[in-house]
C-alpha cells in the first residue's frame, strides 16, 4: 500500500490490526504513526488503551504480550513500538503476525532498515496486516512533492522556488517540512504564493547566487553572471560545496544529451522523458541550441575530470574555487 492509501483508510476508520512501517524515509513512518496515535482513540480511552514502547527498552515477548491484551472500556487498544529496529529477534513477531488480535492496532516502526522478503514474517505481514516500505524520494520527485504538500495547506510555490529548496535541502522530507511550515508561519496570511524572495528572506538561500541561477547563466552564455556566481561560491564554499554544483550540472547536461535524441521534442514530451516539471522544459530546449551533442559530451567529460581533480586526482594545489572557475570557462568556450 502507498502512504496515501494508508492515510486514506485511516481517515475513513478502516483499520488493520497490524502496521509494520519500515524503510529509510522516516517522515512517512512518523506521519502514519502520529495519525494513529492521535485519532484512533479518544483522550479518555488513551489512558488505559494506548501503549508506547521503545525498541531499545523492550523485547519481542513484551511487544507480543502487550498486543494480546484486550481493551478496557473501548473497542480498540493501540500499541506503538518506536525504534523497533533495535529489537533483537524481530523475526519472532511472526507468531503474532499469523493471528493478530482484531481488537488491537499494533504499529511497528522499523526505521532505516527493511525486512528480508524471503522470511516468513514478511509473508505473514503481507497477508494479515499493512506492510509499508517508506523509500527516500528521488531528487527529481522532491519539487513535485513540495508543491503537493503546500497545495494541501492552501499554498502555491513557484517552480523555481521548489527547485531551490530541493537543491538546498536535498530529499530529507522532515527538514523540508520544517522549512515549509516555517515559511507558512512567517509570510503574510494574504500571500498564498511562495516565491524565491520568500525563500531567500526566511530560509537563507540566495535567489541570485545558487546552482539554478548558474545553470541559467550557462544556458544563456552570460559570462558575467556565471563568473559572479562562481566568485560568490568561492567566497562561501561551506554553503555552496563543489560536489553539489558538479552533481547538479552533471544531471543537467546528461538530460540535455538525452534531449538531443528525443523524437518528440514538445514541452510535455520533454518533461515526461526527462522527468522534470514542464516549467523547466524550455531550459533544456534552449540549452540544446547552445550545446549540441558533441559539446554536451565534452561538458560531461569536463565535469568528470573536475570531480576527479576535486578528490585529488591529478591535482596538486588547485582549490575548489579554482576548479569551478576553470570548469565554467571550459563550458562557456
Amino acid at each position: 500500500m502507498t502512504f496515501e492509501n494508508i492515510l486514506s483508510n485511516l481517515k475513513s476508520k478502516t483499520y488493520s490490526p497490524l502496521y509494520f512501517l519500515m524503510g529509510d524515509e522516516s517522515y512517512f513512518i512518523d506521519k502514519i504513526t502520529d495519525y494513529i496515535a492521535k485519532n484512533v482513540l479518544t483522550d479518555s480511552e488513551k489512558d488505559f488503551n494506548q501503549t508506547i514502547l521503545y525498541g531499545k527498552d523492550t523485547d519481542i515477548a513484551n511487544v507480543i504480550n502487550s498486543a494480546k491484551r484486550f481493551p478496557m472500556m473501548a473497542q480498540k487498544q493501540v500499541v506503538i513500538v518506536k525504534e523497533a529496529q533495535n529489537i533483537r529477534n524481530i523475526d519472532n513477531l511472526v507468531y503474532y503476525a499469523q493471528n493478530p488480535l482484531k481488537s488491537t492496532i499494533l504499529v511497528i516502526n522499523y526505521k532505516y532498515k527493511t525486512l528480508d522478503k524471503r522470511k516468513k514474517l514478511y509473508k505473514e505481514l503481507e497477508k494479515n496486516g499493512v506492510l509499508f516500505e517508506a523509500k527516500k524520494l528521488y531528487d527529481d520527485k522532491v519539487p513535485d512533492w513540495i508543491t503537493k504538500y503546500l497545495a494541501a495547506k492552501g499554498y502555491q510555490i513557484q517552480p523555481t522556488g521548489a527547485l531551490m529548496l530541493t537543491e538546498f535541502l536535498g530529499n530529507d522530507l522532515n527538514k523540508i517540512v520544517m522549512e515549509l511550515d516555517k515559511l507558512i508561519l512567517v509570510i503574510p496570511a494574504t500571500e498564498k504564493l511562495i516565491t524565491p524572495v520568500h525563500i531567500e528572506e526566511n530560509i537563507g538561500i540566495s535567489k541570485d547566487y545558487n546552482n539554478i541561477e548558474l545553470q541559467k547563466a550557462l544556458i544563456k552564455k552570460d559570462h558575467l553572471k556565471a563568473f559572479r556566481i562562481v566568485d560568490h561560491f568561492g567566497q562561501n564554499q561551506k554553503d555552496n560545496p563543489l560536489v553539489v554544483t558538479l552533481a547538479m550540472l552533471y544531471s543537467f547536461f546528461n538530460k540535455v544529451l538525452v534531449y538531443h535524441f528525443l523524437q518528440d521534442k514538445s514541452k510535455q514530451a520533454v518533461a515526461a522523458a526527462l522527468k522534470i516539471h514542464p516549467f523547466f522544459a524550455q531550459d533544456y530546449i534552449q540549452a540544446a541550441r547552445i550545446f549540441p551533442p558533441k559539446k554536451s559530451v565534452e561538458v560531461i567529460s569536463e565535469l568528470r575530470s573536475c570531480d576527479l581533480k576535486s578528490k585529488g586526482v591529478g591535482n596538486i594545489s588547485a582549490t575548489p574555487a579554482d576548479l569551478l572557475k576553470e570548469l565554467v570557462y571550459k563550458i562557456l568556450h
